[in-house]
C-alpha cells in the first residue's frame, strides 16, 4: 500500500483489474473439440495414445483424408450460380 502523498507504481494500477469503461473483447475463440479429436484418433483411426499426441494437424488431417481438395466448378454450376445470383446494376 502506497504512503500517505504517494501514488501507487504502474504495475500496482494494472494489477488492480481493467478499467471499468475497457470495451470487451469483439471475439472470443471457441473451445478446440478435444472429444471428438480423441475420438476420431484412438477409436476411428485405432491409433496409440502416444501416436495421436506427437502427430501433427497436418499428420492428423490427412490420415482422415482431408487432404484431398474439392472439385473444380464446372462450367454450368459456375452458369447456374450466375442465375441464382445475378449481379445487381
Amino acid at each position: 500500500m502506497p504512503r500517505s502523498g504517494t501514488t501507487a507504481s504502474p504495475s500496482a494500477q494494472r494489477a488492480s483489474g481493467p478499467e471499468p469503461d475497457a470495451p470487451a473483447p469483439a471475439w472470443s475463440p471457441a473451445a478446440f473439440p478435444w472429444d471428438d479429436a480423441l475420438a476420431l484418433g484412438l477409436g476411428v483411426l485405432g491409433w496409440r495414445p502416444g501416436d495421436f499426441w506427437s502427430a501433427t494437424p497436418r499428420e492428423f488431417a490427412a490420415a482422415l483424408g482431408r487432404r484431398a481438395r474439392p472439385e473444380a466448378l464446372s462450367r454450368g454450376a459456375f452458369e447456374d450460380l450466375l442465375a441464382a445470383y445475378p449481379d445487381r446494376t
